[in-house]
Order: C-alpha cells, then sequence, then structure tokens
C-alpha cells in the first residue's frame, strides 16, 4: 500500500511532463511554421520587387540621375518615377551584387524592365553629363538676388520669372504640393511669398529651355529635404517652421562663423523668451531693400514690418536663404543668458547680458566699421 501511495505523485509529474513536452513541441512547430512562412513571404515580396512593374508595358521614361546620386538616391529616384516597385530593395540588391559605376545622364527607362535591365542601363550612361544650365545659390541669398542668378543662367526673363512667383494660383498649387509650404507665405506683409524656401546650393540641369516651375520647385524640394532632416527636433520646438526658417534666415545673415551660429541662436531665443525686439541689422537692410555696409539711423526709423527694432516678434518671413548649418543652430541653440552680441569688423562676435556692457562694447568698437566704410 506504501509503494502504490508513492506512484501518485511520481505518475502526476510523468503526466505533468508529458503535457509540457507536448506544449513544446506545439509551440516549436508554431514557431518553425511562422518562421518558414516569414521567410517565404519575404522571398516572395522581394522576388516580386525585382520583377517589372508592369511587364505589358509600352511606356518610357526621361529619367534624370544627378551626378553623384548613390544607389539610395537612385532607388528613391527610380521608385518615385515608377520604373522600380521599391527604391530600397533596389539599394540592397545593387550592394549584394556588388553593382557600380552607375553613370549621371538622361536614361529612357520603361515599367517593362526588370531591376538587372534597369541597372545595365544606368551602368552604360555617360560619365560626365554636359549640363546646360547650372548655377550656385550662396547660403544667405536674397530672393531678388536668387531669381537674377536664374535669369541670367537661363532663357527666362526676369520679369517672366517674378510674375510666375508671384503668381497666386501657382502659389497655391505650391502650397497643395510641398509640404514645407504652408498658408504663412501668403502673409500681406511678406514681401516675397518664396523668400528663404529656395535652398542655397548648386543647380544643374540638362534641358537648355528648363521650366521656372522646374527649377524653383527643386530648390523648394532641396529646402523641404534639409528640414526633414530634423523633423523630430522641429515639432518638438514652440515655433512653426515658417518662424524656424524665419530665425535661421536671420543667423544666416548675422554669422560669419560656425561658432557663432548656435550663439547667436541662443540670444535670439532669449530675446524672444523675454518680450524683447530682436534688433538685428540685417532685418533693417532687408526692411529697407538695400545691402548696407552700416546701419543708418534712417534706417532704424524704417516702417516695414521686418525692421525688428521697431517691431516685436518675428518679422513676417525669412529675410534670406538659410542653409543647413543655419538651420541646425537654430534647433540646437547654445545656452546662455547673453541678451546681446556685437559682430566686431575682424569677424569677432562678442556676447553680453547686460544692455550696459553692450553698450561699452559698442562704443569700444564702432569706430572699426566707420574707418573700413571710408576706405
Amino acid at each position: 500500500m506504501e509503494n502504490d501511495s508513492n506512484k501518485g505523485p511520481f505518475k502526476e509529474k510523468e503526466n505533468q511532463a508529458k503535457v509540457v513536452r507536448r506544449i513544446v513541441f506545439i509551440t516549436l512547430a508554431i514557431l518553425i511554421v511562422v518562421i518558414a512562412a516569414v521567410g517565404i513571404g519575404s522571398y516572395v515580396y522581394i522576388s516580386s520587387a525585382l520583377d517589372p512593374v508592369d511587364e505589358e508595358s509600352d511606356e518610357t521614361k526621361n529619367i534624370e540621375i544627378p551626378i553623384g546620386s548613390n544607389a539610395a538616391a537612385i532607388g528613391e529616384i527610380l521608385e518615385e518615377e515608377e520604373v522600380i516597385k521599391n527604391g530600397t530593395i533596389f539599394q540592397y540588391y545593387v550592394r549584394y551584387k556588388n553593382e557600380s559605376g552607375f553613370q549621371a545622364g538622361e536614361y529612357e527607362l520603361s515599367p517593362s524592365m526588370d531591376i538587372d535591365e534597369i541597372i545595365q542601363e544606368l551602368k552604360e550612361g555617360i560619365v560626365e553629363q554636359e549640363y546646360s544650365v547650372s548655377f550656385i545659390i550662396p547660403e544667405g541669398t536674397w530672393y531678388e538676388d536668387i531669381i537674377s542668378v536664374i535669369s541670367e543662367e537661363t532663357t527666362h526673363d526676369l520679369s517672366d520669372i517674378s510674375a510666375k512667383l508671384e503668381d497666386e494660383e501657382y502659389l497655391a498649387e505650391l502650397i497643395d504640393r510641398h509640404n514645407i509650404l504652408t498658408e504663412d507665405i501668403l502673409d500681406e506683409d511678406i514681401r516675397y511669398p518664396l523668400e528663404g524656401y529656395l535652398f542655397p546650393a548648386k543647380y544643374e540641369f540638362l534641358e537648355e529651355d528648363v521650366k521656372i516651375s522646374t527649377i524653383i520647385e527643386r530648390m523648394i524640394e532641396r529646402t523641404q529635404e534639409n528640414m526633414v532632416k530634423f523633423s523630430e527636433q522641429v515639432e518638438e520646438n514652440d515655433y512653426s517652421p515658417h518662424e524656424l526658417l524665419t530665425l535661421a534666415s536671420i543667423v544666416e545673415r548675422e554669422a560669419r562663423e560656425q561658432e557663432d551660429r548656435p550663439r547667436i541662436a541662443g540670444v535670439l531665443y532669449n530675446r524672444l523668451d523675454e518680450g524683447m525686439r530682436l534688433e538685428v541689422d540685417p532685418t533693417v537692410s532687408y526692411a529697407v531693400g538695400e545691402h548696407n555696409y552700416m546701419t543708418t539711423n534712417e534706417d532704424l526709423e524704417s516702417e516695414s514690418p521686418y525692421n525688428t527694432y521697431r517691431f516685436e516678434g518675428f518679422p513676417p518671413g525669412p529675410i534670406a536663404s538659410p542653409g543647413t548649418p543655419a538651420v541646425e543652430a537654430v534647433l540646437n541653440p547654445e545656452e546662455s543668458d547673453n541678451l546681446y552680441f556685437y559682430a566686431r569688423r575682424s569677424g569677432e562676435v562678442i556676447y553680453n547680458e547686460t544692455y550696459e556692457e553692450h553698450r561699452e562694447v559698442q562704443e569700444k568698437y564702432r569706430s572699426e566699421w566707420i574707418e573700413a566704410e571710408d576706405e
């Protein structure tokens, strides 16, 4: 009887062990099936992505691959033009096959081509494409100067460019197509709606007769791409993208050295937080419409809403086209208690916490600018 009574617990444990083994077996079987399904699904998806978008298509598309484009950029262009299904898979497929030597230029590609055919085409292109239109917009350039450059380097008259870029219907279309553009650019106080949104960079076009809209929209796209890099910080900021671009344009016009950009941005934020006027000279130059060497008392009397010596807060919009470092500085300002800064003729910028200290610096170094102007 004693032995039989002892069998009960052992029997129960044995049954439990069988149940556990069965559960483990079933779980492993399910995992194997899931992994196999995922693997098969992934294989099918990737294989499908390498196939033509539309085998029956007779359509061909003229696609431009800019100089310096890597596999990721090319994949993005091809997916956008709908000649491949997935730009990311294109990028990794190229890497897996160790393909290289893609050439810049214009290509006639079709949705009926598979990825291997497209890769071959891209490798047989022209190494150095002869661009019909090429120009550079430096950081901090005014809108007026940008459209002058475009006019000089293309077949378009300045008046035609101005008319196009100030046409309300066209501006509405741009706002619909580009997330970076909002109704803010249509504010009645803004001098030029696209001021600050035409990204400073080198632009090259294969067509001699490139459309105004093609040029402008590429410049806007570059601004949007630039802001997307900092999208998380933009969303966390208390100010709108329009205000941030405005602040970045001021920093761009004020700072000569990279190290001063975040410092100046920090001072501007401090002044805004204190409810003080920004009082920055580049906004006055913009207000009077002249690239002044020095700001005069007469300039300071300007009634323009861009004159930050007379009006609190932000000017209506950007005062120039800021580059990436200026945008980055505005999103990552250097923290300090400084409320003032003064730029010397040498390029050195002196920062102060009090107006009294700032006035002393002004009195000490103002003669440098006066003497330089008389030279």
